[in-house]
């Protein structure tokens, strides 16, 4: 399965070595070096091309699929393959790259270049190609700014891509009033550096022998450090798949301390759940682009809540929340929904949008029987999803076994065939759509954390100034509904963006009310500033620069 960028395997090893140095001197232009080339470095370098406007606004559409707002090394070989290609007379589209003669392609030919070269030769340093669009430099460069103590701004010149510019307002505009006003102990932990960049995740939820391992391995085309299939309840912890130099497998009190590892806001639901969670590591080239995120089957009963140590929705909740897409796992012999499936279902509440629903092993039934199953499926999650739009659900046996022709038939094999087709593409456009998820998801953090400002604020608001205030704090608590509703009518802010009552009783009862901060109207100010003019001006910066 192929995804991601493009690898400079594609190129002969000679060309590589003039990409290097075409590449050192397009990114010496603006004397950073940081390992990107941004819209103003492409301009300069990609016009000695001599190709239209119109073909490099393609060429660098197709390069940087994953809008970043910069070329890495591996994506400015590929734009320079497009350049050469359209300076033959080749139209360029986003097959252009699948051609099988780009290893003997030669290099475009750039006007003026060689005496640039000749010029600069001192100048210029060598690019490693293993940075392929992942420019160490950079990372380390932007993790300062969340180590550092100091409130100094961030100069612009800093920020070379579009997450860097989401790093830059998140620790000088969102990050104050998220501490203010103790957000991270009620709705979600302060975000870090390796959040911003962590690759898109994919996480995997179902009754137990549901597929979700198989799902994974069926993927990978091979097994990975720690996985177990079986009929009975084999996964009973979480599993984290990702790239990494060897294989094994890390224990979750390890991973969740490691800087470089998005992992660090687990560490709030304590050492049970962590001795129930690792990273299995290997090195594939799916996991290059995606993580995949293996969850325990769910299993039915109410027995399941009082036997987990440790606060299985919450987990889930959290994972939500990181996760480009999660997959709902369903076999035709399990459709029933359990108390603990339907309060994991409850808890994936505003990522809607991510959720896509998998009828696995499908073919151990025939076409009359999985008909039938559809329809219970659609009827069970009606009653669990409550949106009035039809969850995508796919069809098939995703597993390496070839599919059951005898009980499906030729045209439930062509289905299942048409039906895994749809997945994988969904799939492969995860790390293309990556960037604007991460866009996606930090304004949603920052209406919620301005939502969340406005309740702590009233609360503090109605508590008296001396006399009575264990008293009036308990009221608060139990009129909590209420309050949030005079709230929402105060700021006129949407009902569906409030927390859970219940979740924020339950937190709240351990802090003092009386402590808590007023609202700062100048805060406020600088988050919706944010949202109405500086996200915008960020992303125009790193569109396309021939736009």
């Amino acid at each position: 399965m192929e995804i991601g960028q493009y690898p400079t395997s594609s190129c002969s090893k000679e060309h590589q070595m003039i990409y290097q140095e075409w590449f050192a001197l397009a990114d010496s232009a603006r004397a950073d070096g940081d390992g990107r080339i941004t819209g103003p470095d492409a301009i300069k370098f990609f016009g000695m091309s001599k190709l239209s406007r119109a073909d490099l606004k393609q060429v660098w559409a197709i390069a940087d699929s994953r809008r970043q707002g910069y070329l890495g090394f591996g994506e400015f070989v590929a734009a320079m393959q497009l350049v050469s290609l359209a300076q033959a007379g080749n139209e360029i589209t986003q097959d252009s790259l699948k051609r099988d003669d780009l290893s003997s392609l030669d290099p475009p030919v750039m006007e003026g270049l060689d005496a640039l070269l000749a010029k600069s030769k001192h100048l210029v340093k060598r690019v490693d190609p293993d940075m392929d669009g992942f420019p160490q430099e950079q990372s380390h460069l932007t993790n300062k700014w969340f180590s550092s103590n100091s409130s100094k701004k961030i100069p612009l010149t800093a920020v070379t891509s579009v997450i860097d510019g989401l790093k830059k307002l998140y620790i000088e505009k969102l990050k104050p009033l998220e501490v203010t006003y103790k957000f991270n102990d009620f709705v979600s932990p302060l975000l870090t550096s390796s959040d911003f960049d962590a690759k898109p995740m994919v996480m995997l939820l179902g009754q137990y022998s549901t597929g979700k391992t198989t799902f994974i391995k069926h993927l990978l085309r091979t097994s990975y450090p720690g996985a177990h299939i079986g009929p009975e309840p084999t996964t009973d912890r979480f599993v984290v798949v990702m790239s990494g130099p060897d294989e094994r497998t890390i224990p979750g009190n390890t991973i969740a301390v490691q800087a470089d590892m998005p992992f660090s806001g687990l560490t709030t639901f304590g050492t049970s759940f962590l001795s129930k969670f690792e990273c299995s590591q290997m090195r594939h080239p799916l996991l290059e682009h995606i993580t995949f995120v293996d969850t325990p089957g769910v299993l039915s009963g109410e027995k399941q809540r009082t036997q987990r140590s440790y606060d299985f929705t919450g987990v889930t909740s959290w994972f939500a929340a990181k996760c480009d897409l999660i997959l709902l796992l369903f076999d035709p012999h399990k459709l029933d929904i359990s108390d603990e499936f339907k309060r994991v279902i409850g808890s994936l509440r505003g990522h809607d949008d991510k959720i896509r629903v998998v009828l696995n092993k499908a073919d151990q039934i025939d076409t009359q029987q999985l008909m039938r199953v559809y329809g219970a499926l659609m009827w069970s999650l009606g009653k669990v999803l409550n949106t009035p739009e039809v969850a995508r659900v796919y069809i098939g046996s995703f597993n390496d076994k070839p599919v059951n022709e005898s009980a499906v038939g030729p045209i439930g094999k062509e289905l299942f065939e048409r039906e895994q087709d749809d997945l994988l593409s969904d799939l492969k456009d995860i790390p293309k759509k990556a960037c604007d998820r991460r866009i996606n998801e930090f304004v949603k953090r920052a209406r919620a954390a301005k939502i969340h400002a406005y309740i702590i604020g009233h609360l503090k608001k109605e508590m008296p100034t001396m006399m009575g205030k264990a008293k009036a704090q308990q009221r608060l608590i139990d009129n909590l509904q209420d309050e949030f509703a005079k709230v929402q009518r105060e700021y006129h802010l949407p009902a569906g963006d409030f927390p859970y009552v219940e979740h924020f009783k339950e937190v709240s009862s351990g802090y003092s009310f009386d402590k808590f901060e007023k609202v700062k109207p100048k805060m406020i100010q600088a988050v919706d500033d944010m949202l109405g003019y500086d996200i915008p001006e960020l992303l125009k910066n790193f569109r396309n620069p021939y736009e």
